[in-house]
């Protein structure tokens, strides 16, 4: 029997860096855009409370979807929302490297166990908000789920920490699903399929397919990489 001792305070936690991959439409624009922002922001203002920020816009946004039944307008609230969560949320790790402030680990944890209750909030409010059935909302929480799940295994595995997936990374997706948001405001149905159809049901059953290929592909690829690297030698 194998004894594993508890790590005391007195005992270094290795962390291993990961290579980021961002590789998105934007990715070169944002990166300058962030950058000079970042130069410009008061010193009194901290990474932290960039992440704050973020996390907060983003149950604000999901809070606006579940109210939108009684006041459709909330959909473009929604939209500023993301403007705000994008601000923040992008924001706090390039401020961290521009003052070279810079906690792997904290930052690292902190900033995934907010995006995976993000996106608690912002489907769990867009299925309360009568413009996307329910099952289509937890259909894209699982995908997206298990994309950040890939993404958190691959950071280990293969030391690459990817931001985007196929050249959509989060900022991308905010524009969709701000442009999504201004559809359904003035054209909650449509009956491009036929059939008449909420619109964010049409549009969340493409993303979903969309992700599920991302997905797949991603963990064939990831599977096959690390198969070659640690094949085991007949004996």
């Amino acid at each position: 029997m194998t004894n594993t001792l508890p790590i005391t305070e007195t005992q270094e936690l290795k962390f291993r860096d990961a290579r980021r991959v961002q590789e998105s439409f934007l990715a070169g624009i944002e990166k300058r855009v962030l950058i000079a922002m970042a130069k410009r922001i008061p010193a009194a203002i901290n990474a932290d409370h960039l992440t704050i920020l973020g996390f907060s816009a983003m149950i604000a946004a999901g809070a606006a979807y579940a109210v939108a039944p009684l006041w459709p307008a909330a959909l473009l609230i929604v939209n500023l929302l993301l403007a705000i969560n994008w601000f923040g949320d992008s924001l706090d790790g390039t401020l961290a490297r521009v003052r070279h402030q810079q906690r792997p680990r904290y930052g690292y944890y902190v900033d995934h166990i907010i995006d995976a209750l993000s996106s608690l909030f912002l489907f769990g409010g867009l299925a309360l908000s009568g413009f996307m059935s329910e099952r289509v909302a937890i259909g894209m929480l699982l995908c997206y789920l298990l994309l950040a799940i890939q993404s958190y295994l691959a950071t280990h595995s293969l030391g690459v920490f990817s931001i985007s997936w196929w050249k959509f990374s989060p900022t991308e997706m905010r524009i969709l699903l701000a442009l999504g948001n201004t559809v359904a405001f003035f054209t909650p149905y449509t009956k491009i399929f036929g059939p008449r159809m909420l619109f964010f049901d049409v549009a969340g059953a493409i993303a979903i397919a969309c992700m599920a290929i991302v997905l797949i592909v991603t963990v064939l690829r990831n599977t096959a990489t690390l198969y070659k690297e640690e094949r085991i030698e007949a004996r």
